[in-house]
């Protein structure tokens, strides 16, 4: 199986958008891109109102990505979790076609026997240590997440942390959304690292409104640009090549 790129996107948000594009089908648009979105709902003592809830669900099921509520304590070990979990279903997904290829039929996964399944299920774990992952971060930087930030912070640096102990390599972006003079901002360029947000962070400030919907399509216009750029550099290479340089 060749191994290629799994791009997901991951918004951190603690409540219903309120400007802009509906982020549900933002989300889906990002999907027929083959980038998978996932939802982080961060609640304190106060829980995310139902229409927030659905919004959430709605956007990683229109997404193909995860989604998952937690209170601020927890969320450490749930993006890590949310991260995996969405690599794992993408890579089963994956198998899935190639099964229905090489048998010509629908077979899925589940339809074949325990020890079959179980072989396929190594392949999928060696794969999600060895595949190479861009993740987009979104950020909501709304009133209501000044103090949740630094929280933030710390579980993006440790799910740098777990996911550089694999094999395969990582890049990192993060936006905010909304930013300092626009609805949706780039704070972070892709990088392998993100040791740089220990000095970013606190000088972040969180407020105004939650615009989801643009931050979602400006993150999949990111990748976008970024595929067009490697398919020009590519292109000019395969150029140098056949002109004998």
């Amino acid at each position: 199986m060749k191994k290629g790129t799994i791009k997901q996107m991951l918004v951190i948000t603690d409540g219903g958008s309120n400007s802009g594009q509906d982020p549900v089908a933002m989300a889906a648009l990002a999907r027929e891109q083959g980038i998978t979105v996932n939802v982080i709902g961060v609640m304190e003592e106060n829980l995310i109102d139902e229409q927030g809830m659905k919004e959430i669900e709605g956007i990683a099921a229109s997404g193909g990505g995860v989604s998952q509520l937690v209170y601020t304590q927890q969320l450490a070990q749930t993006v890590q979790m949310v991260t995996r979990q969405a690599m794992t279903q993408t890579l089963q997904g994956v198998v899935n076609q190639e099964l229905q290829q090489i048998l010509g039929s629908k077979l899925q996964m589940e339809d074949l026997p325990p020890e079959k399944r179980g072989e396929i299920m190594e392949v999928v774990d060696e794969l999600g240590e060895t595949v190479d992952l861009e993740i987009l971060i979104l950020v909501d930087m709304s009133a209501s997440m000044k103090n949740k930030l630094p929280t933030v912070k710390e579980s993006l640096l440790d799910l740098a942390m777990s996911l550089n102990a694999r094999m395969g390599s990582n890049l990192f972006s993060i936006f905010l959304f909304p930013g300092k003079k626009k609805d949706v901002e780039k704070l972070m360029d892709w990088s392998p690292r993100l040791e740089s947000l220990s000095s970013i962070f606190p000088k972040l400030t969180a407020g105004g409104i939650t615009p989801t919907g643009p931050a979602i399509q400006e993150a999949t216009h990111y990748f976008e640009r970024r595929r067009s750029l490697r398919s020009m550099l590519t292109h000019h290479e395969q150029n140098i090549e056949e002109s004998g340089m």
